[in-house]
């Protein structure tokens, strides 16, 4: 299996989605191909997708939304993807991504941030049916980061999951020969790598970045948290990149 990476971040920023994806994807399968592109490093840059499986877009930590002029150099990449009907998986800034490039709006939460975890989302019944979501039941939790989100949904679009914070969790774009799957929270990203990111967002207790540290193997730091123990554990926590994958293999 070939899958391109689009790497969300400019290079200026000490953020690594790329490698947090590489290690949930080999994990998956030792033998995958994996090539990566930088959009913001190389605004002239255009995917090759000559045997390309699926496309995966990073979430990002850049100040603008994904509708704003600088984030013109991704969107162009996003075109070229949509545009050759190549199934994409949107993680955070990514699903933010597809969602206002089939039609949506995005904008900054009037509920603030959310970092650490997600909590407590729900599944639709169209979430219930969906492969993207198998495995998950109402009330789950899984690492996120962020800022802005999903305010409408592309007409087409199919909610797949939510909560008190973000309306739109999850949701699944299958409309004209495109497969795109979105997920506002981060299951790529560890317990234990959300604790050395916290300190850069907010203003977080090392109470807190310390339960995380422990979150995976201990059941009582995740039920600190607001997660089930399970929630955590990794063959759960990647849930829908390995849904994601398993559906290109289909």
């Amino acid at each position: 299996m070939k899958i391109l990476i689009v790497d969300s971040n400019p290079p200026d920023l000490p953020i690594d989605d790329v490698q947090t994806f590489q290690e949930v994807l080999q994990a998956v399968d030792p033998a995958m191909e994996i090539t990566v592109i930088n959009p913001y490093a190389d605004p002239a840059v255009r995917p090759d997708l000559e045997g390309v499986d699926g496309v995966i877009f990073t979430g990002s930590g850049v100040d603008w939304g994904v509708d704003d002029p600088r984030a013109e150099p991704l969107r162009a990449v996003a075109r070229a993807v949509f545009d050759a009907k190549r199934p994409a998986y949107g993680s955070c800034n990514g699903m933010q991504l597809g969602a206002y490039m089939f039609g949506g709006a995005v904008g900054t939460s009037p509920n603030g941030r959310e970092d650490g975890l997600a909590r407590d989302i729900r599944l639709t019944d169209a979430g219930r049916d969906h492969p993207f979501l198998a495995g998950r039941q109402d009330g789950y939790a899984v690492p996120c980061v962020h800022r802005d989100e999903v305010t409408r949904l592309p007409q087409g679009a199919v909610l797949l999951a939510g909560n008190a914070h973000s309306p739109v969790q999850a949701f699944a774009y299958e409309q004209d020969g495109q497969r795109f799957w979105g997920v506002q929270y981060h299951p790529e990203i560890s317990p234990r790598l959300m604790a050395t990111i916290l300190p850069h967002v907010g203003d977080y207790p090392e109470a807190m970045c310390e339960a995380f540290r422990r979150a995976e193997t201990d059941a009582g730091a995740a039920r600190q948290l607001g997660a089930a123990p399970g929630d955590l554990q990794p063959n759960q926590r990647v849930t829908e990149i390995r849904n994601w994958l398993a559906s290109l293999s289909a």
